[in-house]
């Protein structure tokens, strides 16, 4: 408990003293965008590095390297990414993104980057553009695809990804998809081709009463995104879709999704014949995002609800760049910060936070408080899942280019007790993150 509050003071007093540095605010982020023969055709260049320092009170019986840890205080890369988007003619689109994930103390060294997204792209109409290849244009609600730049806190709701490293590519998959916009009517319709489970990055347990993904080849996957927009259209270049845009619209967004996959799924009936169940995912979604005065301050606020069946009893454990890669087994949960964040049944999700005013520091930039629930309804488990996060931004020159983000996140530890699965304790997160983004 000591030296997580020594971490909490010291995380408090860099973000204090980095924001009454002299800044100048007038000085902004160039966009690294080339434009030719006056047209509307360009290449452009981006880029984003989250760097996190975080102490984490580890679930019961983890291990680093085989040696029980109660907390570990680690730094770690979350994100880094480079992004090429070239319009190279009225209706040619290319879209590549190329960069490395959770890359920490734990990771194996002089490996890791890979190409998240690889699109060609024909617009056939002004409302229908039709493109192929790996990529993020995906199903189910808003932040299943999310534009990690700017998002609000230091993470999205992850469960929204709910396949992420099972049968895809850190949530790509080989595509073929539609999407456009009629009038206030944004939509997104792909046809996937999931990767195999054999080369999943996640453990996949052996055929069991609890259902888990099928060893054998995966059938082609549908999904699709639509929502209406009230007010402020977005963009739908890419798919990834903004965290806040801190006041610069006025977004009001009602959406709804799917995801759909034939035997995705298989368990043991009670005779222990093996049974194989369709995986089906729907999401509702609410995104505002609204200006508040004429200062620059502003309102975000995102609710969702998912139902998600997954077969009998599935449930995930996920632990975001763990810095845990064992256990002794003690809990349900697994090692380091893993908590059951995806299973078959119901979720809610909430999210919001305030911007104050531009220039509300003397020298530039800004502060957004901000909180978060996930409250999960899963079969397998007897208590309800309930995860929360609070935090703060810091934004140096008023925008997601540069920013630093102090968060902590309260996760509940489960084991099962007389044969039902319950919440018996909880554990907390702190991270300090510093983010770029061209």
């Amino acid at each position: 408990m000591k030296r997580f509050t020594f971490f909490l003071i010291c995380c408090i007093t860099f973000m204090i003293h980095a924001q009454t540095q002299e800044i100048d605010s007038s000085r902004f982020f160039p966009e690294f965008k080339y434009s030719w023969n006056h047209t509307k055709q360009y290449i452009k260049l981006t880029a984003v590095n989250q760097v996190w320092i975080r102490h984490s009170d580890l679930n019961p019986g983890s291990e680093i390297d085989k040696h029980l840890v109660r907390n570990y205080t680690d730094i770690g890369i979350r994100r880094l990414r480079f992004s090429v988007l070239a319009q190279l003619t009225n209706r040619l689109f290319f879209y590549t993104q190329f960069g490395q994930n959770n890359f920490n103390f734990l990771s194996k060294r002089n490996t890791g980057a890979f190409f998240h997204d690889a699109t060609v792209e024909y617009k056939c109409l002004p409302q229908l553009q039709i493109g192929a290849g790996l990529t993020g244009w995906s199903g189910l609600a808003r932040f299943a695809s999310p534009a990690v730049g700017s998002i609000m806190g230091i993470d999205v709701p992850l469960y929204q990804q709910v396949t992420n490293g099972v049968n895809d590519q850190f949530l790509r998959k080989l595509s073929v998809y539609a999407k456009g916009q009629i009038g206030k009517l944004d939509y997104r319709l792909a046809l996937s081709s999931p990767m195999t489970i054999a080369n999943s990055l996640v453990e996949i347990k052996p055929v069991s009463p609890d259902a888990e993904f099928s060893l054998l080849p995966p059938r082609l996957q549908t999904q699709g995104y639509l929502y209406w927009q009230f007010l402020d259209k977005e963009s739908n270049t890419i798919p990834y879709t903004t965290g806040t845009y801190l006041g610069k619209k006025k977004i009001v967004n009602l959406g709804a999704g799917w995801i759909h996959q034939k035997n995705a799924m298989w368990n043991l009936n009670a005779v222990n014949d093996t049974v194989m169940h369709d995986m089906l995912l729907l999401g509702a979604d609410l995104f505002v995002d609204l200006p508040i005065g004429n200062k620059g301050a502003a309102l975000s606020s995102y609710l969702a609800y998912t139902n998600y069946d997954l077969g009998p009893n599935y449930v995930r454990n996920v632990g975001v760049m763990n810095p845990a890669n064992g256990s002794d087994g003690s809990v349900f949960n697994v090692a380091g910060v893993a908590f059951p964040m995806i299973g078959t049944g119901n979720t809610f999700y909430w999210q919001g936070g305030y911007k104050f005013k531009n220039d509300l520091v003397p020298q530039g930039g800004t502060f957004m408080p901000y909180a978060s629930i996930q409250l999960g309804d899963y079969d397998r488990l007897t208590d309800l899942m309930f995860m929360w996060n609070a935090g703060l931004n810091y934004f140096i020159h008023g925008t997601h280019a540069g920013k630093l983000t102090l968060e902590y996140q309260s996760r509940p530890v489960f084991d099962d007790v007389a044969g039902d699965m319950v919440a018996i304790s909880r554990k907390g997160m702190a991270v300090l993150q510093f983010q770029i983004a061209l």
